[in-house]
């Protein structure tokens, strides 16, 4: 797993790519997302368009993201689903937990809506 970071608008967007697992990915997207929070940064959009697998527990960080980001104020969105991740979502119904979006200017925009 590899985790590009950038600032685009006041949001910090982490594109991630390779398979999010317990193994590979979830503890640098918790180390990501904790450095973020602790320097002030708590509306966060992960681009997930580069992740063709997710497991429970990649999907349980993901859920410790929102949850930690939330109790900052902050939010996580996510763009750039693949299949997979989507049906890993829709069978745990966490689809409807989470903010998704299909492109990263959709998803910047609601973040200046919310603002």
């Amino acid at each position: 797993m590899q985790i590009t970071e950038r600032t685009t608008q006041g949001v910090i967007v982490l594109e991630l790519h390779g398979r999010l697992t317990t193994e590979h990915g979830a503890e640098l997207l918790r180390d990501k997302v904790s450095s973020a929070l602790s320097k002030g940064q708590s509306r966060m959009l992960l681009n997930l368009a580069g992740v063709p697998y997710i497991d429970s527990g990649g999907l349980g960080e993901l859920v410790r993201c929102l949850l930690t980001t939330r109790k900052t104020r902050g939010s996580v969105k996510l763009v750039g689903l693949t299949g997979r991740v989507v049906d890993v979502l829709t069978v745990t119904k966490l689809i409807t937990v989470f903010e998704t979006y299909e492109t990263e200017t959709e998803a910047l925009a609601s973040f200046l809506t919310t603002a």
